[in-house]
């Protein structure tokens, strides 16, 4: 299960380009109950998603050219240019190299081999999200490549991170975890096969939810889209799939009850 007491290869940020970030505040504050903090003057119109005064995301406006709205998932690196350089090795891109963000930490914004975009953090003092895994929160990160496998074995390379396999219904699933301590606690996410080769290789982040169906007609009212209306999943739990205005995905989901 995803925390907030980080390690290598954990997703430990998380954020929104947009081309209007007023209008992402809001709706995101509809649709999940967040409060939008500025960074301040000096950071470019950057913020913090925040539930009872702690960062549960981020927001800020679209640098890259060409760059459309969407999440990004930043995973923790001890050394970031070691894994940019790693990445590079490895068959991916480098689409902003490693910069310091003041003193908060260095990142860099890469892209897999398979397309998917990243991004990397290493901690200064700003060591990640300070809530996961509870109501409106990030709880899970999902992976959408046409081979998961060998595009997992190039993530493993950067960070060390396991996976196991289970079926679902018409594909194979690939539950991943951190390198260190017990497999199933220091699971995080997934991969899975792209189901429409049409679709752009993707990280999708999913929101722990209470009523995804609430959720759901939520995004609908403050004018996102639904991509997938609320089913449950045997063993997994009730899923949405959704898009705010500007197009970015996500996915929320309230898990199944444990044992």
């Amino acid at each position: 299960m995803l925390g907030t007491r980080f390690t290598k290869g954990s997703p430990n940020w998380l954020d929104l380009g947009n081309p209007d970030t007023e209008a992402a505040a809001a709706f995101y504050g509809a649709v999940l109950g967040w409060e939008f903090l500025s960074a301040g003057p000096d950071a470019g119109g950057y913020g913090f998603f925040q539930q009872d005064g702690l960062t549960v995301a981020a927001l800020g406006p679209l640098t890259e050219e060409g760059a459309r709205s969407a999440w990004t998932v930043y995973f923790q690196t001890p050394d970031a240019d070691a894994t940019q350089k790693a990445a590079e090795a490895a068959g991916g891109t480098v689409r902003l190299a490693a910069f310091d963000v003041m003193d908060a930490g260095r990142m860099a914004a890469l892209t897999d081999p398979a397309g998917a975009r990243f991004a990397i953090w290493q901690p200064g003092t700003v060591k990640g999200l300070e809530r996961t895994s509870s109501a409106n929160t990030l709880v899970w990160a999902e992976l959408h490549v046409p081979d998961p496998e060998t595009v997992l074995g190039f993530y493993r390379t950067l960070f060390g991170w396991r996976w196991t396999e289970m079926e679902a219904p018409g594909m194979t699933y690939r539950v991943v975890s951190t390198a260190d301590g017990d497999q199933q606690d220091a699971s995080f996410g997934g991969a899975a096969e792209l189901q429409d080769v049409s679709e752009t290789p993707r990280w999708i982040p999913y929101f722990a939810v209470t009523d995804p169906d609430a959720i759901t007609a939520s995004t609908r009212g403050s004018g996102g889209a639904v991509l997938m209306p609320p089913a449950d999943i045997p063993d997994v739990g009730r899923i949405a799939w959704l898009a705010d205005p500007f197009g970015a995905l996500f996915a929320v989901l309230k898990p199944a009850p444990m044992g």
